[in-house]
């Protein structure tokens, strides 16, 4: 599991002291005000403290391209995408979704229109619930699967995690659905280890990931 990241850095919290968050909750983009709290820094993302959560870095090859959160029998699936400056992915993604899971039904969450249905995985299925947050230059996609994806009150800690989440963009350019990069956080110890089994990609079925402990 990850160790927390501190505090955000000093530049970044005075100027965070200086301007209240103009919006209840995130996610967050890195270049706005947001609350100055303790988050685990994976680069692309920053996420929440949750002592009850298993945070875990999810890997295609050699990038790491999202994150799993575990919470028992349940896991959130976390993945920040570059978009547009000038419109969302949202829609387009959920048309992707939608042609590779059946019987998914729309249907409006906290954070707008939603899918809910089926995630397929080892040859078999699970409950699922996909979410998209379209931000300044980013798209954030969660996936709830497992009993929380319709046990409220597993779901609703999985999205108060999410209300608290940072996106990094950067500057630099980049493709469109890119991946944002995330690293191991700064302050990562030498006994992790790295298991490798079937991953839950909504954009491709069946990828080699490695979960970070």
């Amino acid at each position: 599991m990850f160790r927390r990241r501190r505090r955000e850095q000093p530049d970044v919290a005075a100027e965070q002291e200086q301007a209240a968050p103009t919006r209840e909750s995130g996610p967050w983009d890195a270049d706005e005000p947001h609350p100055d709290t303790e988050r685990i820094d994976l680069g692309g993302l920053r996420l929440p403290h949750n002592p009850d959560f298993d945070v875990r870095l999810a890997s295609v090859g050699d990038q790491h391209v999202g994150v799993v959160v575990i919470n028992g029998e349940s896991t959130l699936q976390l993945q920040a995408l570059a978009a547009p400056r000038s419109s969302g992915l949202w829609d387009e993604v959920k048309t992707k979704i939608r042609a590779q899971a059946k019987d998914l039904e729309e249907r409006e969450g906290p954070f707008g229109t939603e899918l809910d249905g089926e995630l397929r995985v080892d040859g078999g299925s699970r409950p699922a619930r996909y979410l998209g947050i379209d931000g300044p230059r980013w798209f954030l996609l969660a996936v709830i699967s497992g009993a929380g994806a319709h046990d409220e009150a597993v779901a609703g800690a999985f999205v108060d995690f999410i209300k608290d989440v940072v996106v990094v963009r950067g500057d630099e350019p980049m493709a469109r659905e890119e991946p944002i990069p995330l690293r191991r956080p700064n302050e990562q110890g030498s006994g992790d280890q790295v298991d490798e089994r079937p991953g839950l990609n909504p954009f491709k079925r069946g990828p080699e990931i490695s979960e970070i402990r």
